[in-house]
């Protein structure tokens, strides 16, 4: 078998979030460190690059124009922009490929909101315009549970000349909250020329690997595999821990190896995580 796996990053915003407490800063909206802590960006990204990531994300997940402007001065593009590039200013010289993120919005399209597929499509190009302008190799549009957005977000991806990967979160029943199947997903998002497909987030890798290994039975996309680090634990003393250790986590995701092409994790993981994972490739 000639599939290469590439490893990916894992969680961004617990992670910076974990920087900023260390670093005495209050927890924000991971977009705002951005502009006001761009060295959080840039210490994680080399930390993710030491533990192996051959490609990581761009904290740019929630920097939509609706989020960004309601509770900020700042435009979506200002901050979409300043991300990709600290981010890339970190990379330079290593290889490693930068992905911008972009995440579903709060809003709900129509019939189910009052959002027009029109409206949905210029936000998610306002956040393109930015990050691929600003150097973004690869755009992933992840952790959607709502099929229909997901296909405009793609739809406006593929206008940029670069990868699309295209990453959706389930539940541990096989659907995603939208009741999209994973049949669903590949016969909309298919068509439409995507460089890879998958799951993220919601799931630990023990709920989350039957479900992409139907998507490797219904496709031949390149697959994409980034599950949480279980759900997070609170001990007695308060503090907030991950149900998996990161050698755990990565025995966990060893049988994903037969078959995906594309590998991290996503929520409660860290750079100890793709550690794990580097290991075992």
């Amino acid at each position: 078998m000639n599939r290469k796996i590439t490893l990916m990053d894992g969680a961004v915003g617990t992670s910076l979030w974990n920087i900023a407490e260390a670093a005495g800063v209050k927890k924000e909206p991971v977009w705002k460190y951005n502009i006001e802590h761009p060295e959080f960006i840039e210490e994680l990204a080399k930390r993710y690059v030491e533990a192996g990531s051959e490609i990581i994300l761009a904290n740019t997940f929630g920097a939509n124009g609706p989020a960004v402007e309601r509770v900020s001065n700042y435009t979506s593009r200002e901050v979409v922009a300043a991300g990709v590039k600290v981010a890339k200013r970190a990379l330079e010289g290593t290889g490693v490929k930068l992905c911008m993120s972009m995440g579903p919005l709060t809003q709900l399209l129509e019939p189910y909101g009052d959002l027009e597929e029109e409206e949905c499509a210029a936000i998610y190009e306002e956040m393109l315009d930015a990050g691929v302008g600003a150097g973004a190799d690869i755009v992933i549009v992840q952790t959607f549970m709502d099929l229909e957005m997901m296909r405009v977000a793609t739809e406006a991806s593929k206008k940029y000349g670069v990868p699309v990967f295209c990453s959706l979160t389930f539940e541990k029943h096989g659907k995603t909250m939208f009741g999209n199947s994973v049949q669903d997903a590949i016969d909309t998002l298919g068509p439409l020329g995507i460089d890879a497909i998958g799951l993220n987030c919601s799931l630990g890798p023990d709920l989350a690997l039957p479900i992409i290994r139907e998507f490797s039975e219904k496709t031949d996309i390149p697959l994409l595999f980034k599950p949480n680090a279980g759900k997070p634990i609170m001990n007695d003393e308060g503090i907030v821990t991950s149900a998996y250790t990161a050698a755990k986590f990565a025995e966990e995701v060893r049988p994903a190896l037969d078959f995906v092409s594309y590998i991290g994790g996503c929520c409660g993981s860290n750079p100890e995580f793709i550690k794990e994972i580097k290991k075992m490739l």
